[in-house]
């Protein structure tokens, strides 16, 4: 019998609300680690926070940030604010002693990365970051099928997170200001995409040889309240303008540590794509492809198989009897599990590792999230230097 784990979370917007709905379900879903006790959130508007938590089952609200990470009750610190804040209140939880589980990126900087992956290296708690994507069932096989072999040699990879919901008509929320954000489309959305193609292929990006970093929109109306909580829909608007400070779009080229190369594109202004986080892998035994509007799916092709026969199999992965990862807690097969789910599964494995077990699939923490940082700020700088980027010396060469 595990001890609960006493979590407080900071911020209550979209990632808020993701956050709260996986720490309540995932007890009753995976009931073999520690329980997480929801001891309280911190948000900056009083009113609002009181009602976040009575809503989603926190026991208390709260504006002080800082008082609830210094609780001495509490274990682990769930930071869901925006990116510029991410350091300054992690690197509290550290100091304070607590267990850190951090929103993708892991800052909007490298300068702030870089010291808290140094922060976590001195303090005691573990550290984890919410690339969530990691704990779809496919793309976890995905990284189960490459680490088998059954692509042998990576040849070439290419990533794509393609949305379409900054258009003109979106106000100037905080995710189009760099000095809240950091960037736009490419930390919000090539965060997740260089994560992925890190886990699955289990190599890392050693440089990169070229990048486009592309706003298209360049002023916005000021947003009059929060609205909808990505986009900012149903935000009143008036007829001042302000500028956005981040890209719209950025694609780059990269080359990996097992000698195969790879493409990236992170796009908001993907007309006729919601949500098409997707990726291909082509090796010399056999290729692998994911998009998680079609999440429940995986694409595999094997040259192993008999020559009249070889060809792309959809696999349902769905499966908890047949070893499908994280789909033996959830429903029957064919019963397909929703972005949420993968929340709710990390949750789990971030539970199962403070109770002494391994994850399902590796956890990124803090050093391993700076990696993939370290290629943002890359791309970034081959773009506006027009030069290949190093990642081994982390300056043009």
């Amino acid at each position: 019998m595990h001890d609960p784990i006493n979590v407080a979370l900071l911020g209550s917007k979209f990632m808020g609300r993701s956050h709260s709905n996986a720490w309540s379900k995932v007890a009753r879903f995976f009931p073999d680690g520690p329980a997480p006790a929801m001891r309280a959130v911190a948000a900056r508007d009083a009113e609002a926070v009181a009602s976040f938590a009575r809503t989603w089952g926190w026991e208390q609200g709260s504006t002080d940030w800082r008082a609830v990470v210094e609780d001495a009750a509490v274990d682990l610190v769930d930071v869901a604010t925006p990116n510029h804040v991410h350091a300054e209140q992690a690197i509290a939880a550290l100091e304070a002693g607590k267990h850190v589980a951090c929103e993708k990126p892991l800052a909007g900087t490298l300068a702030d990365a870089e010291a808290m992956a140094e922060a976590a290296e001195r303090a005691p708690g573990r550290t984890f970051v919410w690339y969530s994507y990691r704990r779809v069932p496919a793309v976890a096989l995905a990284h189960r099928l490459v680490a088998s072999g059954a692509l042998g040699r990576i040849y070439h990879v290419r990533a794509a997170y393609l949305q379409s919901w900054a258009g003109p008509e979106a106000p100037l929320v905080w995710r189009f200001q760099g000095d809240i954000a950091g960037s736009g489309a490419h930390g919000d959305l090539g965060a997740h995409i260089i994560d992925a193609v890190r886990f699955v292929t289990g190599e890392e990006i050693t440089g990169v040889e070229g990048a486009i970093e592309q706003t298209f929109i360049e002023e916005r109306a000021l947003a009059e309240g929060t609205g909808g909580e990505i986009a900012g829909a149903g935000a009143g608007t008036g007829g001042a303008k302000g500028r956005s400070t981040v890209d719209d779009a950025v694609l780059f080229l990269a080359r990996l540590s097992g000698g195969g190369v790879a493409s990236f594109e992170s796009t908001r202004l993907a007309t006729g794509y919601h949500n098409a986080n997707r990726f291909e892998i082509h090796g010399e035994k056999g290729a692998l492809r994911f998009d998680f509007e079609r999440m429940n799916e995986l694409g595999f092709y094997s040259k192993e198989a008999e020559p009249a026969v070889q060809g792309w199999t959809t696999i349902d992965v769905t499966r908890g009897g047949d070893g499908h990862p994280y789909a033996a807690a959830w429903w029957p097969d064919s019963h397909g599990l929703g972005y949420e789910h993968t929340f709710i599964n990390q949750a789990a494995d971030i539970l199962a590792v403070l109770g002494g077990r391994a994850p399902q699939v590796p956890l990124p923490d803090f050093a391993d999230a700076l990696r993939t940082q370290r290629v943002l700020h890359a791309a970034v700088e081959s773009a506006r230097h027009r030069t290949p980027i190093s990642l081994n010396e982390g300056r043009p060469r």
